[in-house]
């Protein structure tokens, strides 16, 4: 076996020779790539080949001066450098030099590290850990932080609204939607992705009292992805796991954005949309319609519109439908759209000089094609009403607010209400007419076409709150009362009609009202908001517990 190696040939120590100076080659081309600091380029595939012909061409002269080799030649040197390789150990590694960083990546990391500050969990539980000397105290726990972009409070989420600091916006201001508020900066840079967020440092961790398993609990929900902008009177709407959130405004201006958000997974994403995409907008309506969105109304600042936008949540197309027909509401925003078979009904809102208090439905059978059909006008007291809400012909009492047009009874012209169709029973609760905080609650028959007012006994005065609906309840989350923002969950039960306070353990976000809520797995989403000085862009999640049995109750039955 000893003598059998050199007995070869002459041709294996040429293919070993040959395959030795392919090597060498090899690692001299490497080694000068090495010494060379790595230019600033794209990562993409194409760069990357050419700057390698590049790179090949030069270090072995140009192509014409090169002998091309035979079919046999380039075969016996690849079987030559397959064979030598179990025995000829590879070339140590070169190491790779580190580019210094350019004055572009030094502010693109400083960016990164302001706005982890701001609410990313790393670096909460980096602060954590850290043995700076300073006061754990001093440091805010993720469930008590705000991703908003604006200067918050120190207290904004430490502590209930109730004993937060005085700040008594009136029900005017509220319904305004907080335009009296000092712009501040809440568009600043946040466009920083953010990872899946550690677990929390059992140092900086808030000291909550235990909940017992039957109890509703909050807690911050940790999301990740794509930065979400704070953000309020936007629209909120599930469809399957999937949470799209669309328009509102921060303090300065209103967006036409489109994110979503995965329920499950509490992810956010920024889908690229192509079509007719809607102007800025808040204060409108989205209503889910199979696998689209349809919204209608809003305005932006002075403006007011009506019109229809499609959305196709498959392909991310928006399209505006075509209008048949003469009959059009007036344009309007903070109103209420819910679908009842195949119509949307839109109920009250503000045209810019009055309230409305008049019932539209828009046809839907048709995505490329839709009508409106005016189910109730809007009573001679909404078109003299004022601000205050003093109008002709208009009755108020301490837990009813309705106006009478010809011995009709009907709700007063509101806006910043909410409205939940239970079957066909459309109910009504709370709002303004821009003076007046109201609390009544009102059920209107879409089959028999007739209002009812509900009288229950102990009124809560809410508006531009959120209400849905867990099996026969309607959970109340925030909104304003009349005095200030509250952070309340309120439980309205449709068979009694009678309100029910519940107790809720963990940390409560801090009161807030023109935010987003949506029933998904057993919980409430809560996204976004304005408490009247901070505009908000955080979720938050309401663990219903043993209260999650309420959506199991489909059968029941609503007298008014």
């Amino acid at each position: 076996m000893s003598e059998s190696r050199p007995h070869a040939s002459s041709t294996s120590r040429s293919r070993t020779v040959r395959s030795q100076k392919i090597a060498d080659a090899e690692s001299s081309i490497r080694g000068e790539a090495a010494d060379r600091a790595p230019p600033l380029r794209s990562h993409t595939p194409g760069h990357l080949a050419s700057k390698s012909q590049s790179q090949s061409q030069s270090s072995g002269g140009p192509p014409s001066s090169r002998r091309k080799a035979s079919e046999s030649s380039i075969r016996q040197r690849s079987q030559s450098v397959t064979a030598k390789s179990a025995y000829t150990p590879p070339p140590p590694p070169q190491p790779t030099p580190t580019p210094m960083p350019t004055a572009a990546a030094a502010a693109a990391a400083a960016a990164t590290f302001t706005v982890r500050r701001n609410g990313d969990p790393q670096n909460d539980s980096q602060a954590g850990s850290s043995t700076d000397g300073r006061d754990s105290d001093s440091r805010r726990p993720l469930v008590m932080r705000s991703t908003s972009a604006i200067a918050s409070k120190a207290s904004s989420l430490a502590i209930p609204s109730s004993t937060a600091a005085s700040r008594k916006p009136t029900a005017a201001t509220a319904a305004a939607g907080g335009a009296g508020a000092a712009p501040s900066s809440s568009r600043q840079a946040r466009a920083v992705f953010t990872a899946f967020p550690a677990l929390q440092d059992p140092v900086t961790a808030a000291d909550v009292p235990a909940a017992p398993s039957s109890g509703m609990y909050w807690s911050r929900a940790p999301v990740s992805g794509a930065p979400q902008k704070p953000v309020r009177a936007h629209t909120t709407t599930l469809i399957g796991n999937s949470v799209y959130v669309f328009g509102g405004c921060d303090s300065r201006t209103c967006f036409s954005d489109l994110s979503v958000l995965d329920a499950d997974a509490f992810h956010w994403s920024l889908p690229r949309v192509t079509g007719d995409v809607p102007i800025p907008l808040r204060a409108m309506t989205c209503t889910a319609v199979g696998k689209r969105l349809v919204v209608f109304g809003g305005g932006d600042g002075p403006a007011y519109y009506n019109d229809v936008y499609v959305l196709d949540t498959l392909n991310f197309r928006w399209h505006k439908p075509r209008i048949v027909g003469e009959q059009v509401p007036s344009a309007r925003r903070a109103h209420t759209a819910c679908l009842y078979k195949s119509g949307i009904y839109v109920f009250g809102g503000g045209d810019g000089v009055r309230a409305l208090n008049d019932i539209w439905r828009l046809d839907v059978s048709d995505m490329s094609k839709m009508s409106w059909r005016l189910v109730s006008g809007s009573t001679k007291s909404s078109s003299n009403s004022t601000s205050t809400g003093t109008g002709t012909g208009t009755t108020s009492s301490n837990n009813n607010s309705s106006s009478t047009d010809v011995g009709v009874s009907r709700p007063r012209a509101r806006g910043y209400h909410t409205a939940n169709m239970v079957g066909s029973k459309l109910i009504v609760y709370g709002g303004s007419d821009g003076g007046e905080c109201f609390n009544d609650v009102w059920v209107y028959d879409v089959d028999a076409q007739v209002w009812k007012g509900v009288q229950i006994p102990v009124p809560f005065p809410r508006l531009s709150h959120t209400s849905t609906l867990v099996g026969s309840y309607l959970f109340i989350i925030g909104g304003h009362d009349g005095e200030d923002y509250s952070d309340d969950v309120l439980l309205l039960n449709l068979v009694t009609m009678s309100w029910d306070k519940r107790r809720v353990y963990g940390l409560p976000p801090t009161g807030r009202g023109y935010h987003g809520t949506v029933l998904h797995d057993s919980r409430l989403l809560m996204i976004g908001g304005f408490d009247g000085t901070e505009v908000f862009g955080d979720v938050w999640v309401l663990e219903l517990a043993v209260h999650a049995y309420y959506s199991q109750i489909s059968h029941f039955t609503i007298e008014v």
